[in-house]
């Protein structure tokens, strides 16, 4: 079979891994995802991976004793992924959407935010690894899971978040997580950026 076929392929499973394996709390097959300096950026947490897995552990457990309240509970569901190879670096974007539930002003609410993982890959000893791995977010919205029930945001407050995250970073404070604003979004400096970084990388750069 050829080579890059089997590479797109081993990136393809290693990504809807990290989501499976993630929602699901399997930590231990979770970390097999990341090389060991792994990086995560999201909009409540930056930093190394070890200690992403730490948080998301942490948060996953106390969902369930002290409910949506204090917990973090965040779900992925993926779309399609488009993977730029160049020898042992790759570059894959994916199509994703989070999903996160919690009380905002005293209404239970589902966020989702719709974007892309932009991930930057290496192939160590014949393993492929995520060195770093920064979402982009396009659009989001929030709803109350009953719908017969009334939200009232601040639309002042909302309104200062950026937009591609809004609704999510503004139930992301109100549960007390500092939120990063300056995500990238599907358009502007922070994404150009971005993507000038995986041109980087793809050429054998540092990230």
């Amino acid at each position: 079979m050829d080579p890059h076929l089997l590479d797109r392929l081993a990136i393809r499973d290693l990504v809807e891994n990290w989501a499976v394996w993630r929602d699901a709390g399997d930590w231990e097959r979770f970390a097999t995802v990341w090389h060991e300096e792994g990086w995560m950026s999201a909009t409540w947490f930056q930093g190394p991976a070890r200690d992403f897995i730490r948080v998301s552990q942490e948060g996953f457990a106390s969902i369930s004793q002290e409910g949506f309240a204090k917990g973090v509970r965040i779900l992925h569901f993926l779309g399609g992924t488009s993977i730029d190879l160049s020898g042992e670096h790759a570059i894959a974007q994916t199509k994703m959407t989070i999903s996160q539930r919690a009380l905002v002003h005293d209404v239970l609410c589902d966020v989702v935010c719709t974007g892309r993982f932009y991930d930057f890959l290496e192939k160590r000893q014949g393993k492929w690894g995520i060195v770093r791995r920064q979402p982009i977010y396009e659009k989001d919205r929030i709803d109350p899971v009953d719908p017969a029930a009334t939200l009232r945001l601040d639309q002042q407050a909302l309104a200062a978040l950026p937009e591609g995250y809004r609704h999510l970073a503004y139930m992301q404070e109100l549960i007390g997580y500092k939120v990063k604003r300056d995500m990238p979004g599907l358009t502007g400096a922070e994404v150009e950026k971005l993507y000038g970084e995986g041109r980087e990388w793809l050429a054998g750069k540092a990230k």
